[in-house]
C-alpha cells in the first residue's frame, strides 16, 4: 500500500480488524519513511452477471433498480427494513450462486416473487402483475386461486 503522506511503495500493517456492518477489513498501517500513520478498509468485489432482458439486450446488474422494483411492490405494506434488506441480500446471494456470467432477467423476477410472497402476500400480487403483464381481472383472480392453493395445501400437510 502507498504512503498517502509520502507516496513510499510499502507501509506496514499493525492491526487488522473486521468491521461486521460493512463487512469490510480495517487495517491500521504505519510508514517506515515518514512514521505516519493511515487507516485502509477493504471489502470484496463481488461481481455480478449481466442481465438479459426480453428483448435480448444485456445490461449490467443494478441492485438499485432490485430494490426500487421491490419496495414498490411493498409499497404501504408492513414489512420492516431489516426483513426488506435481508430479502434482497438472498435475492443477490442466489443470483451469484448461478454461477453464469450472464442470467435472464426472467430469472431474477422469479427470486423476487418467491422472497416477496414469503415477505407479504400483497406485494407478491402487486410484483406479479406488473412482471407477468396480467391483461385483466382473470389474470388477478387465477394468481390469488393459485396462492390460496398453495396456503391450504401447505396447511393440510402439517
Amino acid at each position: 500500500m502507498i504512503c498517502p503522506f509520502c507516496h513510499t511503495p510499502e507501509t506496514k500493517v499493525i492491526d487488522s480488524r473486521h468491521v461486521p456492518e460493512t463487512n469490510e477489513i480495517r487495517r491500521r498501517r504505519s510508514c517506515p519513511v515518514c512514521q505516519q500513520r493511515f487507516s485502509t478498509y477493504e471489502t470484496v468485489e463481488m461481481v455480478m452477471p449481466r442481465v438479459i432482458k426480453r428483448d435480448g439486450s444485456r445490461i449490467s446488474f443494478d441492485e438499485n433498480k432490485l430494490r426500487k422494483g421491490i419496495l414498490c411492490a411493498l409499497e404501504r405494506r408492513p414489512v420492516t427494513t431489516a426483513d426488506l434488506d435481508q430479502a434482497i441480500a438472498n435475492i443477490l446471494k442466489e443470483v451469484r450462486a448461478i454461477g453464469e456470467k450472464e442470467v435472464h432477467a426472467r430469472q431474477i423476477g422469479e427470486l423476487v416473487m418467491t422472497a416477496l410472497k414469503k415477505l407479504d402476500e400483497v406485494a407478491y400480487i402487486r410484483f406479479a402483475s406488473v412482471y407477468r403483464r396480467f391483461q385483466d381481472i382473470d389474470c388477478f383472480r387465477e394468481e390469488i386461486d393459485r396462492l390460496l392453493r398453495i396456503k391450504t395445501s401447505a396447511t393440510e400437510t402439517v
